[in-house]
């Protein structure tokens, strides 16, 4: 069982203010910090420091935060099993959008093939959504496509995958008319020409929600040019990846995702890709779990099964 004083450390690192930590553990004030003073005593060393006015984890405090996220991890995956020791293991893990619609149906599929009275429970969601799930033990492991901190899971490599601009096969970019021929940008089909893509600026950039793996590449790539998602005249964001293919099928703008999430609508020609310089960029999907969790080796045996 974690101990009481952990659980107000978590919950002090959580809302960074000893008031409010208080509140939300219903006990008063002096108690957090008497709970605070108390590890930081028998660690014999701060956890927390003040910037200013604001709370701030210490490098020893940061430790114990990972440290003891896992535990709480663990705890609540050994109840979980406990309480289900005469019935097939639960498997409940989360997947983010891309990965879900586009890898998920198979590897799943293969799965149960294989072991037909698995229960497994799978959510999906951006990458932040299960980072935080996974801090909470709600999940167990997750399939994501986004950033995480490296020091704070441990990881498996699923797969590399190219990350490009699409658009419809017969989209109208900013400056060209229906025939192609006015000094603004050409078909980029036929002559495979690269443009830059600040050329793209002037179009509707169709984009996922703030907290998306897949947006966090694109502000990525953008942030390394000195660019942002703030300089295209037209943004709209979308949570759906169905909705952002169907959107861009329909010419209604452009948007960046992962080729394996259009591959076949390239091969049909439904969608077609933009070409554009220094825009060659490939990022993992990884299945990660909490780092130092007890429960290593059956997240890498489940990986194992999900990558048969």
């Amino acid at each position: 069982m974690l101990d009481f004083r952990m659980e107000t450390f978590l919950t002090v690192c959580q809302c960074m203010n000893f008031t409010r930590a208080s509140e939300k553990l219903n006990i008063t004030q002096p108690a957090v910090s008497q709970h605070i003073h108390f590890l930081e005593k028998h660690y014999n060393t701060k956890l927390f420091r003040y910037e200013g006015k604001k709370l701030r984890l210490t490098g020893a405090g940061e430790i114990l935060r990972n440290a003891s996220l896992t535990m709480m991890h663990d705890e609540i995956s050994m109840q979980n099993q406990m309480q289900k020791s005469d019935e097939e293991e639960e498997i409940r893990f989360g997947a983010t959008r891309t990965v879900g619609d586009v890898l998920m149906g198979r590897i799943l599929e293969r799965y149960l093939r294989e072991y037909p009275d698995a229960r497994i429970c799978m959510i999906v969601e951006n990458t932040q959504e299960l980072l935080k799930r996974l801090d909470e033990g709600t999940i167990d492991f997750a399939l994501v496509e986004g950033f995480f901190q490296k020091n704070e899971y441990d990881y498996q490599k699923y797969s590399e995958e190219n990350y490009i601009a699409v658009c419809a096969p017969d989209y109208v970019f900013y400056g060209q008319n229906e025939a192609g021929s006015s000094g603004g940008l050409r078909d980029t089909a036929p002559s495979g020409q690269m443009m830059g893509i600040e050329n793209l600026f002037h179009e509707r950039l169709l984009v996922r929600e703030e907290g998306s793996g897949t947006r966090e590449v694109l502000e990525r790539c953008l942030d390394a040019q000195n660019l942002s998602v703030r300089d295209f005249d037209k943004v709209m964001e979308v949570g759906s990846l169905q909705t952002i293919r169907e959107l861009t099928k329909a010419g209604c703008g452009i948007t960046f995702l992962y080729e394996t999430a259009v591959r076949e609508d390239l091969k049909k020609g439904i969608l077609k890709r933009i070409p554009l310089k220094g825009f060659d960029i490939s990022h993992e999907f990884n299945f990660i779990w909490r780092r130092g969790s007890i429960y290593a080796d059956r997240y890498k045996e489940i990986f194992c099964r999900f990558s048969v």
